[in-house]
């Protein structure tokens, strides 16, 4: 198992107090994975101390104020490459075929492409694979790295960890047009109501279910996408 991609996804699970005890083990592993530049390591530090030392409630609330009451930090990842078009239906199937055909069964009531279950289900997977899916999703987040440092939030660094471990940079066209579009004000109830009045999501048989490759069920977010720069040269950087 790649027990980075394991602890990515449990920090960017809803904060529980089982989550808050293993965070010295999740910062640990997250410390020590040399994929990761050692910026990037340091950056993730914050986030640890705050699952560390900060009461629950708070990070409850901080949790749902950034991706269950902003669109456009969601982590439902179909979200931001359907929106609520009818294909968002038929990719949900496929991912979750994908799932099935691997023996992966997540024990949650979220949705299948919700990031943190991709996640997990990516660290059983070969490298290669859990590598090809992260860099389709390069630019969804790094838009959220952007998003979310505009909010001055701890969490931006765990989608830089992940950019890092997909091997590539972003199209820096795809990333500008999901910045250009506007943040949702969390505090707006109005408004929030009016977005998530949401078409409904159709689970029904689709004929493009159950390919093996989790690539083709997310081959709607791939971009144009260049060589990160090797490791060597990042360290160099630094």
């Amino acid at each position: 198992m790649d027990r980075t991609l394991k602890a990515l996804s449990l920090m960017l699970s809803y904060p529980t107090r089982e989550l808050q005890q293993a965070m010295p083990e999740i910062g640990g592993v997250l410390a020590s994975d040399t994929r990761l530049t050692a910026a990037e390591r340091r950056a993730l530090r914050p986030l640890v101390e705050e699952f560390t030392t900060r009461d629950i409630y708070a990070l409850e609330e901080q949790y749902v104020m950034l991706f269950d009451r902003s669109r456009t930090l969601s982590l439902n990842l179909f979200e931001h490459v359907h929106g609520e078009s009818r294909d968002r239906g038929g990719a949900m199937v496929s991912l979750i075929e994908t799932y099935r055909d691997a023996g992966f069964d997540p024990v949650t009531s979220e949705l299948p492409d919700h990031l943190p279950v991709l996640l997990e289900f990516l660290a059983t997977r070969p490298v290669a694979e859990a590598q090809e899916v992260l860099a389709d999703a390069a630019h969804i987040f790094t838009a959220l790295i952007g998003r979310l440092s505009r909010r001055d939030s701890t969490y931006a660094p765990v989608f830089g960890a992940l950019v890092q471990l997909s091997g590539v940079k972003a199209d820096p066209e795809a990333v500008a047009e999901m910045l250009d579009q506007p943040d949702d004000d969390p505090n707006d109830l109005e408004a929030l109501d009016e977005v998530w009045e949401e078409s409904e999501v159709i689970f029904g048989p689709d004929p493009n279910a159950g390919c093996p490759q989790v690539r083709e069920m997310l081959s709607r977010m791939d971009t144009p996408t260049t060589p990160a720069p090797d490791a060597a040269s990042q360290h160099a950087a630094e």
